[in-house]
């Protein structure tokens, strides 16, 4: 799995709004300053991310972007399923986007050593991120 700059820059987005969380509104051009992304795109990722129902925006002088939900409820597999899709390696071991394998010679069969390994795959990532909370991901802390 090779984490996109959607992604990333989400994650360090939401980084900055984790260390305001409580505190203050962040305006994009102050995330963008601090973690050196460009503006344009993270709009883009702030839109995704209000329309997933983690951040709210308020327009005006005091306005900016917020979490809406506490960042020990938000996830980093949420976050990067929101920007990138599927954390699966292939379709066919998916569990939110499954895709049958058209050409492979062993999808009319009951086992599938691609998808067999590949499943662990996805289960090792989506373990993994779906355990680290923006709250863990802000203090450094190291899970497990």
């Amino acid at each position: 799995m090779k984490l996109s700059k959607k992604s990333e820059y989400g994650l360090r987005a939401l980084l900055e709004l984790t260390l305001a969380d409580g505190k203050a509104t962040l305006q994009r051009h102050e995330i963008a300053d601090r973690q050196r992304i460009p503006v344009e795109f993270l709009e883009q990722i702030l839109l995704a991310l209000k329309r997933a129902g983690l951040l709210s925006s308020r327009r005006g002088m005091k306005g900016g972007y917020a979490l809406i939900k506490s960042p020990s409820e938000i996830t980093l597999g949420q976050v990067i399923r929101i920007l990138d899709g599927p954390l699966a390696p292939i379709g066919c071991v998916s569990k939110t986007a499954y895709q049958k394998c058209a050409d492979c010679p062993y999808s009319d069969m009951p086992q599938c050593p691609v998808q067999h390994v590949m499943g662990t795959v996805r289960d090792a990532i989506a373990g993994i991120l779906d355990n680290y909370t923006l709250k863990d991901f802000s203090a450094g802390q190291r899970k497990g």
